[in-house]
Protein backbone atom coordinates (compact mmCIF):
# COMPACT_ATOMS: atom_id res chain seq x y z
CA UNK A 1 0.00 0.00 0.00
CA UNK A 2 1.17 3.52 -0.23
CA UNK A 3 -0.22 6.40 1.97
CA UNK A 4 0.75 9.77 0.85
CA UNK A 5 -0.23 12.12 3.81
CA UNK A 6 -0.07 15.58 5.08
CA UNK A 7 0.70 16.68 8.41
CA UNK A 8 0.36 20.50 9.60
CA UNK A 9 0.42 22.13 12.75
CA UNK A 10 -2.18 24.38 13.72
CA UNK A 11 -1.71 27.44 16.09
CA UNK A 12 1.61 27.80 15.24
CA UNK A 13 2.05 30.62 12.98
CA UNK A 14 2.67 30.39 9.48
CA UNK A 15 6.09 29.66 8.99
CA UNK A 16 5.82 25.54 9.85
CA UNK A 17 8.50 23.75 8.16
CA UNK A 18 10.15 22.93 11.40
CA UNK A 19 7.61 20.53 12.52
CA UNK A 20 6.97 19.30 9.22
CA UNK A 21 10.45 18.60 8.65
CA UNK A 22 10.14 16.48 11.83
CA UNK A 23 6.91 14.23 10.83
CA UNK A 24 9.16 14.08 7.55
CA UNK A 25 12.22 12.27 9.96
CA UNK A 26 9.80 10.01 11.35
CA UNK A 27 9.05 8.44 8.08
CA UNK A 28 12.67 8.79 6.74
CA UNK A 29 13.49 6.69 9.63
CA UNK A 30 11.22 4.35 9.27
CA UNK A 31 13.32 2.37 6.49
CA UNK A 32 9.95 2.35 4.50
CA UNK A 33 10.41 3.56 0.73
CA UNK A 34 9.25 7.29 1.23
CA UNK A 35 9.19 10.35 -0.90
CA UNK A 36 8.27 13.75 0.06
CA UNK A 37 7.52 16.64 -2.09
CA UNK A 38 5.62 20.28 -1.86
CA UNK A 39 2.12 19.06 -0.71
CA UNK A 40 3.19 14.91 0.74
CA UNK A 41 5.32 12.78 1.68
CA UNK A 42 4.38 9.41 0.61
CA UNK A 43 4.86 6.53 1.86
CA UNK A 44 5.00 2.67 1.04
CA UNK A 45 4.97 -0.82 3.00
CA UNK A 46 2.00 -3.10 5.00
CA UNK A 47 -0.74 -2.16 6.59
CA UNK A 48 0.11 -1.95 10.17
CA UNK A 49 3.65 -0.19 9.31
CA UNK A 50 2.19 2.16 7.48
CA UNK A 51 -0.19 3.53 9.53
CA UNK A 52 2.55 3.31 12.72
CA UNK A 53 4.67 5.80 10.71
CA UNK A 54 1.66 7.77 10.23
CA UNK A 55 0.75 7.54 13.87
CA UNK A 56 4.15 8.52 15.20
CA UNK A 57 4.78 11.22 12.29
CA UNK A 58 1.48 13.32 13.69
CA UNK A 59 2.43 12.41 17.56
CA UNK A 60 5.91 14.05 17.10
CA UNK A 61 4.35 17.10 15.93
CA UNK A 62 1.67 17.15 18.38
CA UNK A 63 4.07 17.42 20.78
CA UNK A 64 4.72 20.39 19.86
CA UNK A 65 1.82 21.82 18.81
CA UNK A 66 -2.10 22.83 20.05
CA UNK A 67 -3.16 21.28 17.38
CA UNK A 68 -2.79 19.38 14.20
CA UNK A 69 -4.11 18.47 10.91
CA UNK A 70 -4.02 15.23 8.65
CA UNK A 71 -4.90 14.99 5.43
CA UNK A 72 -4.26 11.24 4.27
CA UNK A 73 -4.49 9.12 0.89
CA UNK A 74 -4.18 5.49 0.51
CA UNK A 75 -3.70 3.26 -2.89
CA UNK A 76 -4.21 -0.19 -1.19
CA UNK A 77 -3.38 -2.79 -4.08
CA UNK A 78 -2.12 -6.02 -2.49
CA UNK A 79 0.52 -8.22 -4.04
CA UNK A 80 1.87 -4.89 -5.74
CA UNK A 81 6.01 -3.52 -4.61
CA UNK A 82 8.15 -0.30 -5.58
CA UNK A 83 4.79 1.15 -6.56
CA UNK A 84 6.37 4.42 -5.64
CA UNK A 85 8.44 4.11 -8.58
CA UNK A 86 6.85 2.15 -11.31
CA UNK A 87 3.80 3.90 -10.92
CA UNK A 88 5.64 7.36 -11.60
CA UNK A 89 7.73 5.10 -14.06
CA UNK A 90 4.24 4.25 -16.26
CA UNK A 91 3.47 8.02 -16.76
CA UNK A 92 6.68 9.04 -17.87
CA UNK A 93 6.85 6.34 -20.08
CA UNK A 94 3.42 7.63 -21.43
CA UNK A 95 4.24 10.63 -21.66
CA UNK A 96 6.87 10.18 -23.85
CA UNK A 97 4.72 8.00 -26.37
CA UNK A 98 3.62 10.01 -29.45
CA UNK A 99 0.07 9.51 -30.66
Amino acid sequence: MIVAFSVTPLGVGEDVGEYVADAVRVVRESGLPNRTDAMFTSVEGEWDEVMDVVRRAVAVVEERAPRVSLVLKADIRPGVTDGLTSKVETVERHLGQRP
